[in-house]
């Protein structure tokens, strides 16, 4: 299922997405203050181009929770809301369950970026 789940969501807009995530990256990248947020860009790219057999953990105690907490107020709250409203659409078929699944990680990952990493799930 996962390298089936990542084809037809690479099709449907990972790609396009993932790219888009790059392109704010670099942007990010620019500015020396910047690279925190470049980082955490980039972190949702390689999130979103694959989405399917990762999973995410998460940590990094008070520095990421500070960072956090700015990151919500600024941007987060509004990239969780379109994710978790994307996922709940796809959820309402059997067929989109698992892309709805999908988006709803993504909404976690993209209101808490700081101290969390994105793994491979290993068999």
């Amino acid at each position: 299922m996962r390298t089936i789940g990542n084809i037809i969501w690479l099709v449907f807009g990972g790609l396009l997405t993932a790219l888009g995530w790059a392109f704010a990256g670099i942007l990010f990248y620019i500015t020396i203050i910047g690279i925190p947020l470049g980082r955490q860009a980039f972190k949702m790219a390689s999130l979103t181009l694959t989405p399917f057999g990762k999973t995410i953990t998460y940590g990094g105690g008070i520095p990421s929770l500070l960072a956090n907490i700015v990151w919500v107020i600024v941007i987060g709250f509004w990239e969780a809301l379109a994710y978790a409203v994307a996922g709940a659409l796809f959820c309402i078929t059997v067929i989109g369950i698992p892309f709805g699944m999908q988006l709803f990680k993504l909404a976690k990952l993209s209101l808490f970026p700081f101290g969390a990493t994105v793994d491979n799930v290993r068999w």
